[in-house]
């Protein structure tokens, strides 16, 4: 409050208070946002797991869903109260299913262990669910390769899944790997970006790819596909056209050339791996 004070040499005056609200104005009520899971996939992820639980920190409760890490993954998570789901590698698809199944609120976060949640998007995901429209969203995600963020050769917005929904009206399909999902509602998009650093090394790039050209192959494999020559010889070349010119990987500077020559290869070890197992 405030007083208006009279010198002391004068006689005092009349002192006024002024209330800082007028008293009669009803305070109007803020509609809450609900209580959130976020949940992360691991397996010897001790190298960056810190940074991403660290940008997690203001979800409600943290689940991670772990393939029994060696390098002190659990240990780590254990240190931010997070929950720990133990099971082995039975592809991305049933791991993340586990997580829903697990989670003791209905609305979750889905957060990869190279992915960092920002405070804009943190903010976007309390300010949303305070009164959602959709059963699901799709969350943008600025990419990382070799150091610098990429926004051509499809890897901006990059929406790959939501990120954000409601577990009562959405499952993933039990695939080992790019799994998809079904959901029962609307899907809506958030405008902030979470942050993802996939590809830090050559290394990095390369381990990748060794895996998940296994693990595409064998998806592909059990479900009926089968590679030709065709595949062989054309499918990389499509690949990499379609990184470089169509999806405009040029304007990257050599990081576009180099992802797309990337995905060149992976797109014909995945063939060749799927050519292999079906001649067994």
């Amino acid at each position: 409050m405030q007083a208006v004070w009279a010198r002391p040499e004068e006689p005092a005056k009349q002192i006024l208070f002024i209330p800082p609200f007028p008293s009669k104005i009803p305070h109007k009520t803020m509609a809450t946002a609900p209580a959130i899971t976020a949940y992360t996939p691991t397996f010897n992820e001790a190298a960056q797991i810190r940074a991403v639980l660290e940008s997690v920190k203001w979800a409600d409760e943290i689940i991670l869903v772990d393939s029994f890490s060696t390098d002190g993954t659990v240990e780590i998570a254990k240190e931010y109260g997070a929950r720990i789901v133990s099971e082995k590698f039975c592809g991305f698809g049933k791991l993340r299913n586990l997580a829903l199944a697990a989670s003791a609120n209905d609305w979750m976060v889905s957060i990869d262990a190279d992915e960092r949640c920002t405070p804009e998007f943190a903010a976007e995901v309390r300010q949303t669910l305070a009164a959602p429209k959709c059963a699901a969203y799709f969350v943008p995600r600025l990419n990382h390769f070799l150091g610098r963020p990429i926004h051509f050769c499809g890897m901006y917005p990059d929406y790959r899944q939501p990120q954000v929904f409601d577990r009562r009206r959405f499952k993933y399909h039990d695939h080992l790997v790019h799994e998809g999902f079904v959901c029962d509602g609307p899907r809506g998009y958030f405008t902030h970006p979470i942050v993802q650093h996939p590809f830090p090394t050559l290394a990095v790039v390369l381990a990748k790819n060794e895996r998940y050209t296994t693990l595409m192959a064998q998806r592909y494999f059990n479900e009926g596909r089968r590679a030709g020559l065709g595949n062989l010889a054309f499918s990389p070349a499509a690949a990499f056209v379609k990184k470089y010119f169509l999806q405009q990987g040029f304007r990257e500077g050599t990081h576009g050339f180099l992802l797309a020559g990337f995905h060149a290869l992976y797109t014909f070890v995945k063939y060749a791996k799927l050519w292999e197992l079906q001649r067994r």
